[in-house]
């Protein structure tokens, strides 16, 4: 049996901002990188604001002929809950992301199914802000991306951040509470 068809752990799919291993070490812990993973078709889009980088939330979108390039991961249940919490995943389906299983291609030819992060409401196209961006493609670099991928990243469109970012990222992010705040 592959670590690909296993029941007791999460397969993630990770790209953007969460490529970052620090960040992700602060926001779930250790989980297992198990390589370097492309979904066919997608791209990354940005949509509404994000305080914290003062440009748009990250998401995937269908684009045929495009690529998205990150890490798989082989999540404990508990590090993935973590990382639920800090990507407001809600079970009531009220959060700000929901977890989409997808069919990834690992290390050049195994293919898998991982859970994504997707954006539960894109509502207003937006924009990452340019340090948003730098730190995007400084994580993708970190992890060893393809290179043209990591070009096509920098040449998205940004804006100037109108404030000092990020700005603090506050671990709990209210998102355990009982309160929703994105319903009537």
């Amino acid at each position: 049996m592959s670590v690909f068809q296993r029941s007791d752990h999460n397969l993630c799919f990770l790209y953007g901002a969460n490529l970052d291993p620090a960040k992700l070490a602060d926001r779930c812990g250790k989980p297992s990188r198990l390589g370097i993973a492309r979904l066919a078709n997608c791209r990354i889009a940005f949509f509404e604001h994000s305080a914290i980088w003062d440009g748009g939330y990250e998401t995937i979108v269908p684009q045929a002929g495009s690529d998205v390039w990150g890490v798989l991961y082989r999540m404990s249940f508990g590090e993935a809950d973590r990382l639920d919490a800090w990507q407001d995943v809600r079970s009531d389906g009220c959060g700000a992301y929901f977890l989409y299983p997808m069919t990834v291609e690992v290390d050049g030819g195994v293919r898998c199914t991982a859970l994504i992060y997707i954006k539960d409401r894109c509502g207003e196209p937006g924009l990452p802000s340019d340090a948003q961006m730098k730190f995007i493609v400084q994580s993708a670099a970190r992890q060893g991306l393809p290179s043209a991928y990591i070009e096509r990243l920098t040449g998205l469109e940004t804006r100037k951040a109108g404030y000092p970012v990020p700005k603090h990222e506050c671990s709990a992010r209210n998102v355990l509470s009982s309160v929703c705040h994105g319903c009537g």
